[in-house]
């Protein structure tokens, strides 16, 4: 695995470093790639229960390192390369990835959060910010568009026309503000830690359950009614027939259990 993307698993939580703090976490070619290798190994382990996702350095992530990539065409083809036009290419997965992982993601939040890295944060399914933290859709300054999966996070979280101001404007936003656009979850002095006692917090619950949970919101968030309720069904019938699910009553009166893995 690159080094500029370190990897530590501690009892059930990942922590995932963006690390290249002399360049403020800024996105380079090799860096795309080693977030969806780690994405990939944190898929195949069964006893990841919760991800903690933060940037080394002052700042999460400042965006695209343009000079890098705009000085290798070849690259940003590759980004941008896919077989089926459905499917998700390498920009696009250093965002879904973290929504396509069965466990819950935090991301937590210093310095900048521009452009590809507002992009990676909005893969997260939860976003715990700096009160001096900068976050910003920031393509726009560059004659782009959001091209990173972000917008799937956008258009479920943000009302249309706050998404659209911030991805047109492509203009910074300070913390307090973007907790009052739903752009980010908490607001907490530190981040990481405030991240830590959440995934504490969900280590206590069913990581089926948690499974779960986050395939409904995520996968069915703009499917017909039926569609939904449907999946609730199907969902909760795979829930009473897990044993995490009886281990789950057994802790509510009392009895100490570990779960199992999922």
């Amino acid at each position: 695995m690159s080094e500029k993307v370190k990897l530590a698993v501690k009892e059930g939580v990942a922590w995932v470093a963006l690390n290249r703090p002399d360049k403020c976490n800024a996105l380079d070619y090799e860096l795309f790639k080693a977030l969806v290798s780690v994405q990939k190994q944190l898929l195949r382990r069964r006893d990841v229960r919760v991800v903690i996702l933060f940037g080394e350095g002052r700042d999460f992530c400042s965006g695209i390192d343009i000079k890098s990539l705009f000085n290798s065409p070849s690259s940003a083809m590759k980004l941008l390369f896919k077989v089926f036009p459905w499917r998700a290419n390498l920009a696009q997965r250093v965002n879904t990835g973290w929504r396509d992982l069965p466990v819950p993601v935090i991301a937590a939040i210093d310095g900048r959060c521009w452009g590809g890295g507002m992009q990676i944060a909005l893969g997260a399914d939860f976003r715990i910010a700096a009160p001096d933290a900068s976050l910003a859709v920031m393509e726009g300054r560059w004659g782009l568009i959001p091209d990173m999966g972000g917008t799937l996070a956008l258009r479920e979280q943000l009302p249309q026309d706050q998404a659209l101001m911030l991805s047109m404007m492509a203009e910074p936003v300070d913390a307090q503000r973007a907790l009052e656009l739903n752009l980010v979850t908490e607001v907490a002095e530190q981040p990481k830690l405030r991240a830590e006692i959440l995934a504490q917090a969900l280590i206590e619950r069913s990581p089926n359950a948690l499974a779960e949970v986050k395939r409904l919101y995520r996968r069915q968030g703009f499917a017909s009614n039926g569609r939904i309720l449907i999946g609730e069904t199907w969902g909760q019938i795979k829930m009473m027939l897990s044993k995490n699910q009886r281990i789950a009553v057994a802790k509510q009166k009392g009895k100490e259990r570990d779960y199992l893995p999922r």
